[in-house]
């Protein structure tokens, strides 16, 4: 017995030897890219980043780091369509640096001649680094460029304008205001704010009529004195009670400002294996979404870039709006699977052999969707996950270990539900939507249900109608409540 347990503490110390000397392996990838882009040797430190990002046994908590840096590297080699994408990755894995990573990505989109993406990157950018006056004034000025190209004048000016209160010496900035009031000789009025005039208020004053507001004039002469009349017994009119309009579930969330980002997948190749339902479904429920006030971003046979750059623009709309007044909802229908205790959504044009691809090619739940909603301004987050269906990859099921998907952690503020129970998996449906969104349609429209309420009949009507076979699931840590239609 004795020889056996030291067999054993002999075979846990080697696999922690051998881990730990993976892991060192991967740190010095990342330390040779480091070093590579500090000697400003860029090309290396991309292959260096690059290899790194492709072992599985990595340290994750340094990727954040990795795809800045490989983006500062790619940028700085003027390949600015792969800085884009690595410097969208770093801001949705929640850099510290997002305000000039937002510079930088309008620089890149400037670059490649997209000004509406560089717009938008500049307007983020200008909101997170506002306090900082010097970094504030360039952003605009590169702003004003912007605008001054897309047509976009009077904003150009007041860009210009905004730069010129912060810096009053900057003789450029001041010959560029001349240039567009030569362009546009209606501009300088546009700048002028209304003050009130002293003056103007003073002769209102000496004109304003003292009599009452029913302008009925009586003269001195013509006042008499009132003869005495016959006593008359004055009954008032009874008090009637103001009537109070009844508050309704409507009038109390009427200022609540709803975001959607809904995602469905189905051209996938043949070899992943093509869905009938998910564009249909995305579809749908984005339609049932805008009719219950929510914007919606719908993407239909999305790429994984597609994806990462809508999460994004997600995110952007969320942040824009007040914490308590905000709820957004991120749904997905199409292939998805689970590896290492995260959930992954398939793109289409994921190419997936090896377990390693998984975390190249497919985008993660947990880290990049559910993450960036619990750090937005939304009070109240909602997943909705119909990705159980039938493993895209079956050579690697073995590997896997595991079907379907896996439970997440309850992130703040969250209602989470799945298609299926945690581990298992539900069929592609034989109609228009697949069984559980088809469901979900139905209860949706049904006014006066809390949430919880409408996925509760979602999941009484999934398991009638699928014999049992089907069980949805979901978790929930919110704090109020939600209604999708309102009585």
């Amino acid at each position: 017995m004795t020889w056996i347990m030291n067999k054993k503490k002999c075979v846990i110390l080697l696999v922690l030897t051998l881990v730990s000397a993976t892991g060192n392996a991967q740190f010095k990838l990342y330390k040779k890219g480091h070093d590579s882009y500090t000697n400003e040797n860029y090309a290396d430190a991309i292959y260096n980043f690059s290899e790194y990002l492709t072992k599985a046994t990595r340290d994750k908590s340094l990727d954040v780091d990795v795809f800045y840096l490989r983006a500062l590297a790619y940028y700085k080699s003027n390949n600015f369509a792969n800085a884009i994408d690595d410097f969208e990755e770093s801001i949705l894995l929640d850099h510290q640096n997002k305000g000039n990573i937002y510079w930088f990505l309008a620089k890149c989109n400037d670059k490649t001649d997209n000004l509406a993406e560089s717009l938008s990157a500049y307007n983020n950018a200008v909101r997170l680094l506002d306090a900082d006056k010097a970094s504030s004034g360039k952003l605009l000025y590169e702003r004003s460029h912007i605008y001054e190209r897309m047509g976009k004048l009077p904003l150009a000016y007041a860009d210009l304008k905004r730069v010129a209160s912060l810096d009053p010496d900057n003789t450029a900035v001041k010959g560029e205001i001349e240039k567009l009031e030569q362009k546009d000789s209606g501009l300088r009025s546009t700048a002028v704010s209304a003050k009130p005039n002293p003056a103007a208020k003073t002769d209102a004053a000496k004109n304003e009529n003292p009599l009452p507001k029913n302008n009925l004039r009586m003269d001195k002469k013509e006042e008499t004195i009132p003869q005495e009349a016959e006593a008359v017994a004055i009954v008032p009119p009874p008090v009637q009670k103001p009537v109070v309009a009844k508050s309704t579930l409507a009038d109390f969330y009427k200022d609540e400002k709803r975001f959607a980002l809904v995602i469905g997948n189905s051209a996938y190749p043949k070899d992943i294996g093509v869905l009938k339902n998910p564009v249909n479904d995305a579809t749908d429920l984005a339609e049932e979404l805008r009719n219950s006030n929510f914007e919606v971003q719908l993407l239909t046979n999305a790429t994984y870039g597609q994806i990462r750059a809508a999460m994004l623009r997600f995110k952007e709309r969320v942040d824009e709006n007040e914490r308590d007044k905000t709820v957004s909802l991120f749904y997905y229908a199409g292939h998805g699977l689970q590896s290492e205790d995260e959930n992954y959504l398939v793109p289409i044009d994921a190419r997936v052999e090896y377990e390693d691809d998984i975390v190249r090619y497919c985008f993660p739940v947990q880290r990049m969707v559910l993450a960036n909603m619990e750090r937005s301004n939304a009070r109240m987050n909602i997943v909705i996950l119909d990705a159980c269906r039938n493993n895209p990859f079956p050579a690697l099921t073995r590997s896997l270990g595991q079907v379907g998907l896996g439970e997440m952690r309850r992130a703040r503020g969250s209602f989470i539900a799945y298609a299926t129970a945690p581990g298992s998996v539900a069929s592609d449906g034989p109609g228009r939507n697949g069984l559980y969104t088809q469901e979900l349609l139905k209860a949706m429209r049904k006014p006066g249900l809390t949430i919880e309420q409408v996925f509760k009949e979602v999941r009484q009507n999934v398991l009638r109608l699928s014999g049992d076979k089907q069980n949805t699931w979901d978790t929930s840590n919110i704090i109020g409540d939600f209604y999708f239609k309102f009585n």
